[in-house]
């Protein structure tokens, strides 16, 4: 293999001398790559080498069909120089310029100018795509939908719009075909990665559930272990917080209207918050929802006196531990004269009722 080094420097180039005009895409993000994606789309080195025609391998082209007869002519019949191909560094495998190598021979050359791709071995299909969304001779809508499915298979961490920034589809076109050729892989994921390279979570009511039930078994957590546990953010974490110390459900209503989820079951009760203060019954937290309740003064210090009167086993047991041996009777029979009290106010509850 022969390679001689020139000074060209610029991104990929285009696929021909002649322009040939494009079908419109369906507008993808046009914000600059980052994170993974751009290290893909850079990854090809501004040094031109030559490179013998004979060592080169066949592209993983997203075409169905490899050729095009009448394009490789007109790119052979230009005055133009052909523009360098990009080769897969490792491997000598064409990733872009199939039809500049064709015409090449048809000129009777025997070596075409390259640049290399020096990036990871997933992402040279990647940037195949992506050269020929952007220039030459123009994928169709099939080929792009079926190259989006095999970005998507190799890369489904990436969101849908760095999906469908790298195939020239729409970001609402990407979360269809991903909900149709979801891998078992894809649905293991909590969370994929954005153009901006933060990870989310791929369901917001499932990230809110994993962090609740890690509030219930570690209510001392702080919230970037609850956000780090539970793949979400510290601000939804804290959201989160704050909905099962105020007895409420931890998916919001517009979560619970989307997803079906949370609004007909209450939580179950668990273990003491900061404060020392159990999570609410399922009976009491319904009514805590209640906004006959909620919104009457009368309505708000009831709730407040039934929610401070609760126990739980665990700290019934911490506080009769503490307490000394010559006032267990007097408590016992304070706890038993409250207790009746409640019991009276609730004959009377159901009498009126």
């Amino acid at each position: 293999m022969a390679h001689r080094k020139s000074s060209n420097a610029g991104g990929p180039p285009p696929d021909h001398a002649p322009p040939t005009e494009a079908p419109p895409t369906e507008a993808p993000p046009t914000e600059a790559p980052t994170t993974e994606e751009h290290a893909v789309l850079t990854a090809v080195s501004p040094t031109v080498h030559t490179v013998d025609i004979s060592d080169l391998l066949p592209a993983d082209s997203p075409r169905s069909v490899q050729e095009d007869d009448d394009h490789v002519r007109t790119l052979a019949e230009s005055d133009a120089p052909l523009p360098p191909v990009i080769v897969h560094a490792g491997t000598l495998r064409l990733i872009d310029g199939t039809h500049r190598v064709h015409a090449a021979r048809l000129r009777g050359q025997t070596t075409v100018p390259a640049r290399f791709y020096e990036g990871p071995d997933d992402g040279a299909f990647v940037l195949a795509v992506a050269s020929n969304v952007r220039h030459g001779l123009p994928l169709s809508r099939a080929e792009r939908l079926t190259a989006a499915e095999r970005v998507l298979e190799s890369h489904p961490h990436w969101s849908d719009r760095a999906v469908a920034h790298v195939t020239g589809l729409s970001a609402t076109t990407i979360g269809k075909l991903r909900q149709k050729c979801a891998t078992g892989r894809e649905q293991q994921l909590h969370t994929r990665i954005g153009r901006d390279g933060r990870a989310r979570p791929v369901d917001g009511a499932d990230g809110r559930e994993r962090a609740a039930a890690f509030l219930r078994r570690h209510p001392d957590a702080s919230l970037r272990q609850v956000a780090q546990a539970a793949g979400i953010s510290p601000g939804t974490a804290r959201d989160v917080r704050r909905r099962l110390q105020s007895s409420e459900d931890p998916l919001p209503p517009r979560l619970r209207r989307r997803t079906g989820r949370g609004a007909a079951q209450a939580d179950p009760p668990g273990p003491p918050d900061r404060t020392g203060r159990r999570p609410s019954g399922p009976t009491l937290a319904a009514l805590m929802r209640d906004p006959s309740l909620r919104h009457t003064q009368t309505g708000r210090l009831l709730l407040k006196l039934l929610d401070n009167r609760l126990l739980s086993q665990a700290e019934s047991e911490r506080l009769i531990a503490g307490l000394p041996p010559h006032s267990l009777s007097g408590l016992s029979a304070a706890a038993r004269e409250c207790a009746q009290v409640w019991l009276d106010f609730s004959r009377r509850l159901e009498e009126r009722g």
